[in-house]
Protein backbone atom coordinates (compact mmCIF):
# COMPACT_ATOMS: atom_id res chain seq x y z
CA UNK A 1 0.00 0.00 0.00
CA UNK A 2 1.03 3.78 -0.59
CA UNK A 3 3.46 5.13 2.12
CA UNK A 4 3.61 8.55 2.96
CA UNK A 5 4.87 10.80 5.63
CA UNK A 6 2.28 12.92 7.05
CA UNK A 7 2.64 16.82 6.50
CA UNK A 8 -0.60 18.19 6.85
CA UNK A 9 -1.17 20.88 9.26
CA UNK A 10 -4.60 19.16 9.64
CA UNK A 11 -2.27 16.48 11.06
CA UNK A 12 -3.95 13.76 8.38
CA UNK A 13 -2.27 10.60 6.89
CA UNK A 14 -4.30 11.11 3.77
CA UNK A 15 -5.54 12.72 0.76
CA UNK A 16 -8.22 14.53 -0.02
CA UNK A 17 -10.54 14.84 -3.30
CA UNK A 18 -13.90 17.15 -3.49
CA UNK A 19 -16.15 16.73 -5.85
CA UNK A 20 -18.70 19.16 -6.96
CA UNK A 21 -21.47 20.09 -9.17
CA UNK A 22 -22.62 22.49 -11.41
CA UNK A 23 -25.33 23.71 -14.01
CA UNK A 24 -28.31 21.11 -12.46
CA UNK A 25 -28.46 18.22 -10.40
CA UNK A 26 -28.69 14.53 -11.20
CA UNK A 27 -25.67 14.79 -13.02
CA UNK A 28 -24.18 12.04 -11.55
CA UNK A 29 -21.37 13.18 -8.87
CA UNK A 30 -21.67 10.19 -6.77
CA UNK A 31 -21.21 8.01 -9.08
CA UNK A 32 -18.29 9.96 -10.55
CA UNK A 33 -16.85 9.76 -7.13
CA UNK A 34 -17.66 5.85 -6.52
CA UNK A 35 -16.02 5.13 -10.05
CA UNK A 36 -12.81 6.82 -9.50
CA UNK A 37 -12.72 5.44 -5.76
CA UNK A 38 -12.59 1.92 -7.81
CA UNK A 39 -10.05 2.93 -9.93
CA UNK A 40 -8.04 4.13 -7.42
CA UNK A 41 -8.96 1.23 -5.34
CA UNK A 42 -8.18 -0.94 -8.39
CA UNK A 43 -4.49 0.36 -8.41
CA UNK A 44 -4.08 -0.76 -4.47
CA UNK A 45 -4.75 2.24 -2.32
CA UNK A 46 -7.59 2.23 0.44
CA UNK A 47 -10.03 4.60 -0.65
CA UNK A 48 -13.19 5.92 1.29
CA UNK A 49 -15.87 8.35 0.06
CA UNK A 50 -18.17 10.21 2.08
CA UNK A 51 -20.88 12.77 0.98
CA UNK A 52 -22.14 16.30 2.80
CA UNK A 53 -25.72 17.02 1.89
CA UNK A 54 -26.87 20.43 2.24
CA UNK A 55 -30.20 20.20 3.86
CA UNK A 56 -31.45 21.06 7.42
CA UNK A 57 -32.50 17.32 8.24
CA UNK A 58 -30.22 15.87 10.79
CA UNK A 59 -29.96 12.64 8.64
CA UNK A 60 -32.95 11.28 5.66
CA UNK A 61 -34.60 8.90 7.88
CA UNK A 62 -37.77 11.42 8.60
CA UNK A 63 -37.53 11.83 4.49
CA UNK A 64 -40.10 10.75 2.15
CA UNK A 65 -38.91 8.76 -0.16
CA UNK A 66 -40.52 10.95 -2.96
CA UNK A 67 -38.44 13.67 -1.63
CA UNK A 68 -34.56 12.32 -1.70
CA UNK A 69 -35.02 8.65 -3.03
CA UNK A 70 -34.63 5.51 -0.44
CA UNK A 71 -32.98 6.46 2.89
CA UNK A 72 -29.69 4.21 2.78
CA UNK A 73 -29.05 2.30 6.42
CA UNK A 74 -25.30 1.40 7.46
CA UNK A 75 -24.27 -1.40 9.41
CA UNK A 76 -23.54 0.96 12.31
CA UNK A 77 -27.26 2.01 12.51
CA UNK A 78 -27.02 5.84 10.37
CA UNK A 79 -29.71 6.40 8.32
CA UNK A 80 -27.71 8.35 5.22
CA UNK A 81 -28.43 9.54 1.73
CA UNK A 82 -28.54 6.89 -0.98
CA UNK A 83 -25.40 7.73 -2.76
CA UNK A 84 -23.60 5.89 0.31
CA UNK A 85 -25.41 2.97 -1.57
CA UNK A 86 -23.52 3.66 -4.74
CA UNK A 87 -20.07 3.92 -2.41
CA UNK A 88 -20.47 0.23 -1.22
CA UNK A 89 -21.82 -1.57 -4.30
CA UNK A 90 -18.69 -0.11 -5.91
CA UNK A 91 -16.31 -0.44 -3.16
CA UNK A 92 -17.68 -3.58 -1.34
CA UNK A 93 -16.80 -1.68 1.59
CA UNK A 94 -19.09 -0.84 4.39
CA UNK A 95 -19.64 2.57 5.26
CA UNK A 96 -20.46 4.32 8.65
CA UNK A 97 -22.06 7.56 9.99
CA UNK A 98 -19.04 9.48 9.57
CA UNK A 99 -19.48 9.11 5.50
CA UNK A 100 -22.43 11.33 5.52
CA UNK A 101 -22.77 14.69 6.82
CA UNK A 102 -25.81 17.00 6.84
CA UNK A 103 -26.01 20.58 7.08
CA UNK A 104 -28.08 20.04 9.98
CA UNK A 105 -25.88 17.71 11.80
CA UNK A 106 -23.40 20.29 11.58
CA UNK A 107 -25.77 23.09 12.99
CA UNK A 108 -27.02 20.65 15.50
CA UNK A 109 -23.43 19.60 16.60
CA UNK A 110 -22.34 23.38 17.17
CA UNK A 111 -25.23 24.74 18.78
CA UNK A 112 -25.07 21.93 21.04
CA UNK A 113 -21.28 23.28 21.92
CA UNK A 114 -22.75 27.06 22.09
CA UNK A 115 -25.36 26.12 24.96
CA UNK A 116 -22.45 23.87 26.66
CA UNK A 117 -20.26 27.19 26.63
CA UNK A 118 -17.66 25.37 24.37
CA UNK A 119 -17.01 28.65 23.06
CA UNK A 120 -16.62 30.62 26.33
CA UNK A 121 -18.66 33.53 25.37
CA UNK A 122 -17.74 34.63 21.58
CA UNK A 123 -20.13 34.90 19.31
CA UNK A 124 -20.74 31.95 17.50
CA UNK A 125 -20.70 32.35 13.34
CA UNK A 126 -20.45 30.45 10.19
CA UNK A 127 -17.18 31.51 9.97
CA UNK A 128 -14.92 29.96 11.52
CA UNK A 129 -17.22 28.01 13.95
CA UNK A 130 -19.87 26.02 11.49
CA UNK A 131 -16.78 26.51 8.70
CA UNK A 132 -14.39 24.57 11.44
CA UNK A 133 -16.81 21.85 12.22
CA UNK A 134 -17.65 20.88 8.42
CA UNK A 135 -13.90 20.75 7.92
CA UNK A 136 -13.16 18.64 11.16
CA UNK A 137 -15.66 16.28 9.73
CA UNK A 138 -14.08 15.96 6.10
CA UNK A 139 -10.98 15.47 7.74
CA UNK A 140 -12.42 12.47 10.63
CA UNK A 141 -11.70 9.84 7.93
CA UNK A 142 -8.55 10.38 6.96
CA UNK A 143 -6.97 10.35 10.18
CA UNK A 144 -7.93 7.67 11.05
CA UNK A 145 -4.32 5.80 9.01
CA UNK A 146 -7.09 3.61 7.42
CA UNK A 147 -7.41 5.14 4.15
CA UNK A 148 -4.90 6.62 1.62
CA UNK A 149 -7.67 9.01 -0.47
CA UNK A 150 -10.62 9.96 1.19
CA UNK A 151 -13.30 11.24 -1.34
CA UNK A 152 -15.51 14.10 -0.52
CA UNK A 153 -18.52 14.92 -2.36
CA UNK A 154 -20.40 17.79 -2.06
CA UNK A 155 -24.28 18.16 -2.25
CA UNK A 156 -26.07 20.53 -4.69
CA UNK A 157 -25.00 22.85 -6.78
CA UNK A 158 -22.19 25.81 -7.10
CA UNK A 159 -24.68 28.26 -6.21
CA UNK A 160 -26.65 26.97 -3.95
CA UNK A 161 -26.81 29.45 -0.48
CA UNK A 162 -27.05 25.90 1.11
CA UNK A 163 -23.95 25.23 0.27
CA UNK A 164 -22.14 27.88 0.66
CA UNK A 165 -20.42 26.89 3.91
CA UNK A 166 -19.74 23.31 2.34
CA UNK A 167 -17.58 25.35 -0.60
CA UNK A 168 -16.11 27.76 2.17
CA UNK A 169 -14.59 24.91 4.45
CA UNK A 170 -13.46 23.50 1.24
CA UNK A 171 -11.74 26.65 0.37
CA UNK A 172 -10.05 26.65 4.13
CA UNK A 173 -8.92 23.26 3.90
CA UNK A 174 -7.18 23.82 -0.08
CA UNK A 175 -5.17 26.64 1.89
CA UNK A 176 -4.34 24.61 4.83
CA UNK A 177 -3.19 21.36 3.24
CA UNK A 178 -0.09 20.48 1.95
CA UNK A 179 -0.46 21.93 -2.04
CA UNK A 180 -0.19 18.34 -3.15
CA UNK A 181 -2.64 16.78 -0.71
CA UNK A 182 -5.85 18.22 -1.95
CA UNK A 183 -7.73 18.30 -4.98
CA UNK A 184 -10.95 19.60 -6.41
CA UNK A 185 -12.98 17.49 -9.37
CA UNK A 186 -16.18 19.78 -11.19
CA UNK A 187 -18.95 18.15 -12.56
CA UNK A 188 -20.62 19.88 -15.26
CA UNK A 189 -22.89 19.74 -17.89
CA UNK A 190 -22.07 20.77 -21.78
CA UNK A 191 -26.06 20.54 -23.19
CA UNK A 192 -26.60 19.80 -26.73
CA UNK A 193 -28.92 22.01 -29.18
CA UNK A 194 -30.60 19.97 -31.57
CA UNK A 195 -31.64 23.67 -33.31
CA UNK A 196 -27.60 23.97 -33.79
CA UNK A 197 -26.43 20.63 -34.03
CA UNK A 198 -23.09 21.41 -31.41
CA UNK A 199 -22.66 21.28 -27.75
CA UNK A 200 -22.29 24.26 -25.95
CA UNK A 201 -19.73 25.04 -23.24
CA UNK A 202 -21.51 28.75 -21.42
CA UNK A 203 -22.95 26.51 -19.20
CA UNK A 204 -19.88 25.20 -17.80
CA UNK A 205 -18.13 28.43 -17.98
CA UNK A 206 -20.53 29.85 -15.48
CA UNK A 207 -20.38 27.12 -13.30
CA UNK A 208 -16.49 27.22 -13.00
CA UNK A 209 -16.83 30.60 -13.02
CA UNK A 210 -19.20 30.45 -9.61
CA UNK A 211 -16.98 28.11 -8.11
CA UNK A 212 -13.96 30.82 -8.75
CA UNK A 213 -15.75 33.62 -7.26
CA UNK A 214 -16.54 31.41 -4.06
CA UNK A 215 -12.44 31.16 -3.78
CA UNK A 216 -11.99 26.97 -5.82
CA UNK A 217 -10.58 26.58 -8.72
CA UNK A 218 -11.03 23.34 -10.02
CA UNK A 219 -7.93 20.92 -10.42
CA UNK A 220 -10.18 18.56 -13.12
CA UNK A 221 -13.89 19.31 -15.14
CA UNK A 222 -15.70 16.34 -15.62
CA UNK A 223 -18.09 17.19 -18.66
CA UNK A 224 -21.87 14.94 -18.64
CA UNK A 225 -22.18 15.36 -22.35
CA UNK A 226 -24.45 13.19 -24.91
CA UNK A 227 -22.38 13.72 -26.86
CA UNK A 228 -18.26 13.31 -27.99
CA UNK A 229 -16.85 16.53 -27.09
CA UNK A 230 -14.10 17.66 -29.95
CA UNK A 231 -10.44 18.02 -29.08
CA UNK A 232 -11.04 22.01 -30.20
CA UNK A 233 -14.09 21.79 -27.75
CA UNK A 234 -11.61 21.20 -25.12
CA UNK A 235 -9.16 23.39 -25.79
CA UNK A 236 -11.97 26.30 -25.22
CA UNK A 237 -12.69 24.54 -21.90
CA UNK A 238 -9.52 24.63 -20.60
CA UNK A 239 -8.88 27.86 -21.60
CA UNK A 240 -12.08 30.08 -20.29
CA UNK A 241 -11.74 27.32 -17.33
CA UNK A 242 -8.27 28.14 -16.47
CA UNK A 243 -7.68 23.83 -16.40
CA UNK A 244 -5.04 21.86 -18.46
CA UNK A 245 -6.51 20.29 -21.73
CA UNK A 246 -5.96 16.81 -20.55
CA UNK A 247 -7.50 17.68 -17.09
CA UNK A 248 -11.09 18.28 -19.58
CA UNK A 249 -12.52 14.98 -18.87
CA UNK A 250 -15.45 13.52 -21.23
CA UNK A 251 -18.27 11.85 -19.37
CA UNK A 252 -20.84 10.44 -21.93
CA UNK A 253 -24.07 8.80 -21.32
CA UNK A 254 -23.49 5.20 -20.41
CA UNK A 255 -25.62 1.90 -20.60
CA UNK A 256 -24.88 1.18 -17.43
CA UNK A 257 -23.96 3.13 -14.29
CA UNK A 258 -21.21 -0.01 -13.67
CA UNK A 259 -19.94 0.91 -17.38
CA UNK A 260 -18.46 4.35 -15.68
CA UNK A 261 -15.26 3.17 -14.05
CA UNK A 262 -14.17 1.86 -17.59
CA UNK A 263 -15.54 5.09 -19.20
CA UNK A 264 -13.08 6.93 -17.06
CA UNK A 265 -10.22 4.81 -17.21
CA UNK A 266 -10.19 5.73 -20.98
CA UNK A 267 -10.73 9.01 -20.29
CA UNK A 268 -7.38 8.38 -18.06
CA UNK A 269 -9.04 10.32 -15.05
CA UNK A 270 -7.21 8.28 -12.12
CA UNK A 271 -3.90 9.34 -13.76
CA UNK A 272 -4.71 12.56 -14.06
CA UNK A 273 -5.67 12.40 -10.00
CA UNK A 274 -2.61 10.45 -9.42
CA UNK A 275 -0.10 12.65 -10.97
CA UNK A 276 -1.67 15.83 -9.62
CA UNK A 277 -1.69 14.46 -6.25
CA UNK A 278 1.63 12.67 -6.52
CA UNK A 279 0.10 9.10 -4.79
CA UNK A 280 2.76 7.13 -4.87
CA UNK A 281 2.81 2.96 -4.46
CA UNK A 282 0.22 2.17 -6.33
CA UNK A 283 -0.04 -0.56 -9.30
CA UNK A 284 0.90 0.62 -12.63
CA UNK A 285 -2.52 -0.60 -13.99
CA UNK A 286 -5.99 -0.72 -12.18
CA UNK A 287 -6.88 -4.06 -11.57
CA UNK A 288 -10.16 -4.66 -13.41
CA UNK A 289 -10.80 -8.13 -13.55
CA UNK A 290 -13.36 -9.14 -11.70
CA UNK A 291 -14.96 -5.92 -12.72
CA UNK A 292 -14.97 -6.92 -16.24
CA UNK A 293 -16.17 -10.24 -15.76
CA UNK A 294 -19.05 -9.07 -13.75
CA UNK A 295 -20.16 -6.59 -16.66
CA UNK A 296 -19.94 -9.26 -19.09
CA UNK A 297 -21.83 -11.19 -17.61
CA UNK A 298 -24.13 -8.50 -17.73
CA UNK A 299 -24.21 -7.51 -20.87
CA UNK A 300 -24.77 -11.15 -22.58
CA UNK A 301 -27.50 -12.88 -20.35
CA UNK A 302 -28.85 -16.25 -21.37
CA UNK A 303 -31.74 -16.08 -19.65
CA UNK A 304 -34.78 -13.44 -19.20
CA UNK A 305 -36.98 -12.92 -16.62
CA UNK A 306 -39.62 -10.01 -15.39
CA UNK A 307 -40.17 -9.27 -11.68
CA UNK A 308 -42.98 -7.42 -10.24
CA UNK A 309 -41.88 -4.58 -7.66
CA UNK A 310 -45.25 -3.99 -5.64
CA UNK A 311 -44.63 -0.52 -3.88
CA UNK A 312 -46.11 2.67 -3.22
CA UNK A 313 -43.28 4.72 -3.65
CA UNK A 314 -43.07 3.59 -7.68
CA UNK A 315 -43.15 6.33 -9.45
CA UNK A 316 -39.83 7.24 -8.19
CA UNK A 317 -37.34 4.66 -9.13
CA UNK A 318 -34.87 5.94 -6.75
CA UNK A 319 -37.19 5.13 -3.27
CA UNK A 320 -35.96 1.36 -4.70
CA UNK A 321 -32.24 2.19 -5.65
CA UNK A 322 -30.87 -0.54 -3.73
CA UNK A 323 -33.20 -3.06 -4.58
CA UNK A 324 -33.45 -2.25 -8.68
CA UNK A 325 -29.53 -2.35 -8.08
CA UNK A 326 -29.52 -5.99 -6.09
CA UNK A 327 -31.21 -7.08 -8.81
CA UNK A 328 -28.37 -6.16 -11.55
CA UNK A 329 -26.13 -7.89 -9.65
CA UNK A 330 -28.31 -11.24 -9.10
CA UNK A 331 -29.54 -11.20 -12.29
CA UNK A 332 -25.73 -11.32 -13.38
CA UNK A 333 -24.63 -13.36 -11.23
CA UNK A 334 -27.59 -16.20 -12.99
CA UNK A 335 -26.77 -14.44 -16.34
CA UNK A 336 -30.04 -13.29 -16.61
CA UNK A 337 -31.91 -10.34 -17.44
CA UNK A 338 -34.17 -9.37 -14.95
CA UNK A 339 -36.65 -6.42 -16.27
CA UNK A 340 -38.53 -5.14 -13.06
CA UNK A 341 -41.86 -3.84 -13.67
CA UNK A 342 -42.98 -1.07 -11.14
CA UNK A 343 -46.37 -1.90 -9.65
CA UNK A 344 -48.26 1.02 -7.95
CA UNK A 345 -49.65 -1.34 -4.54
CA UNK A 346 -53.12 1.07 -4.28
CA UNK A 347 -54.07 -0.27 -7.61
CA UNK A 348 -54.36 -4.06 -6.77
CA UNK A 349 -57.12 -5.32 -6.06
CA UNK A 350 -58.27 -8.99 -5.80
CA UNK A 351 -60.34 -7.81 -8.54
CA UNK A 352 -57.36 -6.59 -10.47
CA UNK A 353 -54.06 -8.46 -9.04
CA UNK A 354 -54.50 -11.46 -11.62
CA UNK A 355 -54.29 -9.00 -14.53
CA UNK A 356 -51.76 -6.72 -12.54
CA UNK A 357 -49.25 -9.63 -11.82
CA UNK A 358 -49.85 -11.13 -15.39
CA UNK A 359 -46.66 -12.44 -17.14
CA UNK A 360 -44.39 -11.77 -13.62
CA UNK A 361 -41.97 -14.90 -13.07
CA UNK A 362 -41.58 -13.15 -9.43
CA UNK A 363 -42.93 -10.80 -7.18
CA UNK A 364 -41.34 -8.71 -5.09
CA UNK A 365 -43.43 -6.60 -2.06
CA UNK A 366 -40.92 -3.71 -0.83
CA UNK A 367 -40.40 -1.93 2.38
CA UNK A 368 -42.47 1.12 3.61
CA UNK A 369 -44.52 2.50 6.14
CA UNK A 370 -48.04 3.15 6.98
CA UNK A 371 -51.71 2.47 5.33
CA UNK A 372 -51.18 3.57 2.28
CA UNK A 373 -51.45 0.46 -0.21
CA UNK A 374 -51.57 -2.04 2.59
CA UNK A 375 -54.27 -3.97 1.40
CA UNK A 376 -52.61 -4.15 -2.76
CA UNK A 377 -49.75 -5.35 -1.07
CA UNK A 378 -51.61 -8.19 0.70
CA UNK A 379 -53.64 -9.03 -2.53
CA UNK A 380 -50.59 -9.49 -4.31
CA UNK A 381 -49.13 -11.95 -1.71
CA UNK A 382 -52.23 -14.12 -1.74
CA UNK A 383 -52.46 -14.40 -5.34
CA UNK A 384 -49.05 -15.39 -5.61
CA UNK A 385 -48.85 -17.70 -2.40
CA UNK A 386 -51.91 -19.79 -4.01
CA UNK A 387 -50.41 -19.42 -8.01
CA UNK A 388 -47.04 -21.12 -6.69
CA UNK A 389 -45.55 -17.68 -8.14
CA UNK A 390 -41.60 -17.24 -6.13
CA UNK A 391 -42.38 -14.26 -4.01
CA UNK A 392 -39.98 -12.19 -1.80
CA UNK A 393 -40.84 -9.83 1.37
CA UNK A 394 -38.27 -7.67 2.52
CA UNK A 395 -39.34 -5.33 5.99
CA UNK A 396 -42.93 -4.70 5.46
CA UNK A 397 -43.33 -7.28 2.80
CA UNK A 398 -42.71 -9.88 5.69
CA UNK A 399 -45.02 -8.32 8.01
CA UNK A 400 -47.71 -7.99 4.74
CA UNK A 401 -47.02 -12.07 3.98
CA UNK A 402 -47.85 -13.07 7.76
CA UNK A 403 -50.68 -10.81 7.77
CA UNK A 404 -51.80 -12.45 4.39
CA UNK A 405 -51.68 -15.52 6.03
CA UNK A 406 -53.60 -14.88 9.20
CA UNK A 407 -55.99 -13.54 7.34
CA UNK A 408 -56.61 -16.01 4.95
CA UNK A 409 -54.69 -19.59 5.79
CA UNK A 410 -55.25 -19.03 9.94
CA UNK A 411 -58.72 -17.86 9.66
CA UNK A 412 -58.06 -15.03 11.45
CA UNK A 413 -60.08 -12.72 10.54
CA UNK A 414 -59.57 -8.68 10.88
CA UNK A 415 -55.78 -9.99 12.52
CA UNK A 416 -53.41 -6.67 10.86
CA UNK A 417 -50.15 -4.94 12.19
CA UNK A 418 -50.89 -2.21 14.85
CA UNK A 419 -49.22 -0.13 12.48
CA UNK A 420 -52.01 -0.50 10.64
CA UNK A 421 -54.97 -1.26 12.96
CA UNK A 422 -54.56 -0.31 16.31
CA UNK A 423 -57.58 -2.17 17.59
CA UNK A 424 -57.31 -5.17 15.73
CA UNK A 425 -58.64 -8.37 17.18
CA UNK A 426 -55.23 -10.27 16.37
CA UNK A 427 -51.99 -8.40 16.63
CA UNK A 428 -49.84 -11.04 14.56
CA UNK A 429 -47.68 -7.41 13.75
CA UNK A 430 -46.82 -5.34 16.96
CA UNK A 431 -44.95 -2.74 18.37
CA UNK A 432 -41.68 -3.78 19.33
CA UNK A 433 -41.37 -3.48 23.41
CA UNK A 434 -38.63 -0.96 23.31
CA UNK A 435 -40.17 1.46 20.41
CA UNK A 436 -43.21 1.72 22.83
CA UNK A 437 -41.98 4.50 25.11
CA UNK A 438 -40.15 6.56 22.57
CA UNK A 439 -42.02 9.85 20.98
CA UNK A 440 -39.27 11.08 18.47
CA UNK A 441 -38.97 9.79 14.82
CA UNK A 442 -35.96 10.24 14.15
CA UNK A 443 -33.13 8.18 14.47
CA UNK A 444 -34.80 6.28 16.93
CA UNK A 445 -35.88 2.88 14.92
CA UNK A 446 -34.57 -0.16 15.03
CA UNK A 447 -31.73 0.63 12.87
CA UNK A 448 -28.38 -1.31 11.80
CA UNK A 449 -27.09 -4.63 11.68
CA UNK A 450 -28.35 -7.42 14.21
CA UNK A 451 -26.93 -10.97 14.53
CA UNK A 452 -29.49 -13.54 12.84
CA UNK A 453 -29.54 -17.77 13.16
CA UNK A 454 -31.08 -19.60 10.35
CA UNK A 455 -32.96 -22.97 11.04
CA UNK A 456 -30.72 -25.26 9.64
CA UNK A 457 -32.32 -27.49 6.30
CA UNK A 458 -34.41 -23.91 5.94
CA UNK A 459 -34.54 -22.46 2.16
CA UNK A 460 -32.84 -19.77 3.36
CA UNK A 461 -29.80 -21.13 5.10
CA UNK A 462 -29.57 -22.93 1.21
CA UNK A 463 -29.66 -19.43 -0.25
CA UNK A 464 -26.39 -17.93 2.28
CA UNK A 465 -24.52 -21.55 2.79
CA UNK A 466 -24.87 -20.61 6.73
CA UNK A 467 -26.70 -20.73 9.82
CA UNK A 468 -25.66 -17.74 11.40
CA UNK A 469 -25.90 -14.32 9.22
CA UNK A 470 -25.82 -10.35 9.93
CA UNK A 471 -28.49 -7.66 8.33
CA UNK A 472 -29.18 -4.50 8.37
CA UNK A 473 -32.47 -3.32 9.91
CA UNK A 474 -34.91 0.11 9.88
CA UNK A 475 -38.29 -0.93 11.53
CA UNK A 476 -40.47 -0.08 14.38
CA UNK A 477 -42.57 -3.25 14.47
CA UNK A 478 -42.48 -7.02 14.91
CA UNK A 479 -43.54 -10.64 14.41
CA UNK A 480 -45.90 -11.24 17.56
CA UNK A 481 -44.15 -14.57 19.08
CA UNK A 482 -47.37 -14.91 20.92
CA UNK A 483 -48.65 -16.45 17.44
CA UNK A 484 -45.82 -18.27 16.29
CA UNK A 485 -47.12 -21.70 17.25
CA UNK A 486 -49.87 -21.57 14.86
CA UNK A 487 -47.90 -20.00 12.07
CA UNK A 488 -45.76 -23.21 12.00
CA UNK A 489 -48.36 -25.35 12.50
CA UNK A 490 -50.01 -24.38 9.40
CA UNK A 491 -46.48 -24.22 7.54
CA UNK A 492 -45.00 -21.25 7.50
CA UNK A 493 -41.67 -21.63 9.63
CA UNK A 494 -39.83 -18.74 11.48
CA UNK A 495 -36.45 -19.77 9.50
CA UNK A 496 -34.47 -16.95 10.93
CA UNK A 497 -34.87 -15.61 14.72
CA UNK A 498 -32.15 -12.99 16.35
CA UNK A 499 -30.23 -15.34 19.21
CA UNK A 500 -30.89 -12.30 21.94
CA UNK A 501 -34.47 -11.23 21.67
CA UNK A 502 -36.24 -14.05 19.76
CA UNK A 503 -37.35 -11.74 17.20
CA UNK A 504 -38.69 -13.44 14.08
CA UNK A 505 -36.22 -11.81 10.98
CA UNK A 506 -37.46 -14.16 8.48
CA UNK A 507 -40.25 -16.27 7.44
CA UNK A 508 -41.18 -18.93 4.86
CA UNK A 509 -43.67 -21.40 3.29
CA UNK A 510 -42.61 -25.24 3.69
CA UNK A 511 -44.14 -26.28 0.31
CA UNK A 512 -44.08 -23.24 -1.68
CA UNK A 513 -41.13 -23.33 -4.76
CA UNK A 514 -40.02 -19.99 -3.03
CA UNK A 515 -41.56 -18.02 -0.71
CA UNK A 516 -39.19 -16.29 1.55
CA UNK A 517 -39.38 -13.07 3.74
CA UNK A 518 -37.25 -11.04 5.56
CA UNK A 519 -37.78 -8.05 8.71
CA UNK A 520 -34.31 -6.85 7.09
CA UNK A 521 -32.99 -5.17 4.14
CA UNK A 522 -30.96 -7.43 2.25
CA UNK A 523 -30.65 -5.00 -0.83
CA UNK A 524 -28.28 -2.59 1.57
CA UNK A 525 -25.59 -5.38 1.77
CA UNK A 526 -25.58 -6.44 -2.32
CA UNK A 527 -22.65 -5.79 -4.50
CA UNK A 528 -20.73 -5.26 -7.38
CA UNK A 529 -18.41 -8.89 -6.11
CA UNK A 530 -21.05 -9.95 -3.73
CA UNK A 531 -24.70 -10.40 -5.14
CA UNK A 532 -26.47 -10.87 -2.47
CA UNK A 533 -27.72 -14.65 -2.06
CA UNK A 534 -30.78 -14.16 -1.28
CA UNK A 535 -31.39 -11.83 -4.46
CA UNK A 536 -29.44 -14.99 -6.23
CA UNK A 537 -31.47 -17.51 -5.14
CA UNK A 538 -34.69 -15.53 -5.46
CA UNK A 539 -34.05 -14.74 -9.47
CA UNK A 540 -32.69 -18.24 -10.11
CA UNK A 541 -36.16 -19.41 -8.86
CA UNK A 542 -38.05 -16.93 -10.94
CA UNK A 543 -35.56 -18.74 -14.01
CA UNK A 544 -37.33 -21.98 -13.19
CA UNK A 545 -40.88 -20.34 -12.96
CA UNK A 546 -40.63 -18.90 -16.10
CA UNK A 547 -38.92 -21.88 -17.59
CA UNK A 548 -42.12 -24.52 -16.38
CA UNK A 549 -44.42 -21.09 -17.70
CA UNK A 550 -42.94 -21.84 -21.06
CA UNK A 551 -42.80 -25.47 -20.94
CA UNK A 552 -47.00 -25.66 -20.39
CA UNK A 553 -47.57 -23.08 -22.93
Amino acid sequence: MPDRTPTSTAATTAKFIFVTGGVTSSLGKGIISASLAKLLQARGFRVTIQKFDPYINIDPGTLNPYEHGECYVTDDGAETDLDLGHYERFLNVPTSQANNVTTGRIYDSVIRKEREGAYLGKTVQVVPHITDEIKRRMLLLGQKGEFDVVITEIGGCIGDIESLPFVEAVRQLRWELPPTDSLVIHLTLLPYLAAAKELKTKPTQHSVRDLREAGLQPDILVCRSEHSIPAEMRKKIALFCNVQVNSVIESLDADSIYSVPLLMRKEKLDERVIKKMKLVGGAQEPDLDVWKDFLGRLKNPTEEVTVALVGKYVELPDAYKSILEAFVHAGAQNECKVTVRMIQSEHISAETVAQQLHGADGVLVAPGFGERGFEGKLAAIRYVREAGIPFFGICLGMQCAVVEFARNVLGLHGANSTEMDAATPYPVIGLMEEQKTITQKGGTMRLGSYVCELRKGSKAAKAYGANRIEERHRHRYEFNNEFLQQFEAAGMVASGLNPDTGLVEMVELRDHPWFVAGQFHPELKSTVQAPHPLFVRFVRAAIQHHKQQVAVA
